[in-house]
């Protein structure tokens, strides 16, 4: 979140019935999924937006392709990149829509399945999940754990209370604060780094399981300022009915990458799928339903984090 990478309001549907907690309804259940198939129009060369590509479906690791569905792990309290959806319990958002087209190029079903943020990774380890794609910033840190491929590109933004709220620029802004994040995300890491380097007070940073906790925290005044990655804290504070305001502006870009397990075997089909979607413009049709195409990336890398 950078979940870093981070996370926010349930879904924009839900909006209305917590507008004081801003996300704190969020999903109670972390067994939900979304499943999808793509059409299979398959083609021994290139895809069409929905079709299979035969020569990337034969690469698919035996373990994933004898199953025939790409179990993908995803915290859905993150929109518009995670989130459930109106029925309680699809996860929905940009992440699910480019799991589903992957998995379709590469003849499989995508089974997208809730889960907090700090377990998707352990997961892919353990070979609960096959894929992690839950707004993870691909940093130097998580390459020691598992492969990345990077497939978007997101900053950090800091966000107040509309009435009343702080003005946040920087990083050395948030001494003396009470900050809100994420658990495990880049926020937490940022601001608990920051706290060291502050001459005065330090930097309080509350952690939460998930966004929702963060954004309650902020609405209910435990909290003066909340992280989250820039997509995201936009996307929740058009969706706040006025209760939040972006401030100062984002910082630390950095790429997002899809995890996965180093032994897993899965980067390279998983890039080359990628590219595909770029190709046939799939990936900026996903991208564009979300409004979230500033963060469009040409080139996907193995392991390309930048820090």
């Amino acid at each position: 979140m950078t979940r870093t990478v981070s996370r926010l309001i349930a879904t924009a549907a839900a909006v209305g019935l917590c507008a004081v907690a801003v996300g704190a309804c969020g999903s109670s259940s972390k067994s939900s999924s979304s499943g999808s198939s793509v059409p299979a129009q398959t083609s021994t060369a290139g895809s069409s937006a929905s079709g299979v590509v035969a020569a990337l479906a034969s690469k698919v690791p035996a373990a994933v392709r004898s199953k025939g569905t790409l179990t993908v792990g995803a915290d859905a309290t993150y929109p518009p990149n995670e989130f459930i959806g109106s029925d309680g319990k699809t996860v929905e958002g940009m992440d699910a829509d480019l799991a589903k087209a992957l998995a379709g190029v590469l003849g499989l079903k995508a089974d997208v399945k809730n889960a907090t943020f700090d377990s998707i990774i352990p997961g892919l380890a353990a070979h609960k999940y096959d894929l992690g794609m839950s707004s993870f910033t691909d940093t130097r840190e998580r390459e020691k754990t598992v492969d990345f491929v990077t497939y978007f590109s997101a900053g950090t933004s800091f966000y107040v209370k509309a009435q009343g709220g702080l003005t946040v620029n920087t990083l050395a802004d948030l001494c003396g604060k009470t900050v809100a994040v994420e658990k495990g995300t880049t926020q937490q890491a940022d601001a608990e780094g920051q706290s060291k380097k502050c001459s005065g007070g330090k930097v309080t940073v509350l952690t939460f399981p998930d966004q929702n906790g963060a954004n309650l925290a902020l609405s209910s005044g435990r909290a003066q300022v909340g992280m989250a990655d820039s997509p995201v804290a936009d996307y929740q504070v058009k969706k706040s009915s006025g209760q939040f305001k972006l401030v100062g502006r984002p910082y630390g870009t950095a790429p997002y990458g899809i995890a996965m397990a180093k032994d897993s075997g899965m980067a390279p089909v998983v890039k080359a799928a990628l590219q595909d979607l770029i190709k046939n413009g799939a990936y900026m049709n996903v991208l564009a339903k979300w409004g979230i195409t500033s963060g469009a990336i040409k080139t996907p890398v193995i392991n390309g984090a930048i820090s």
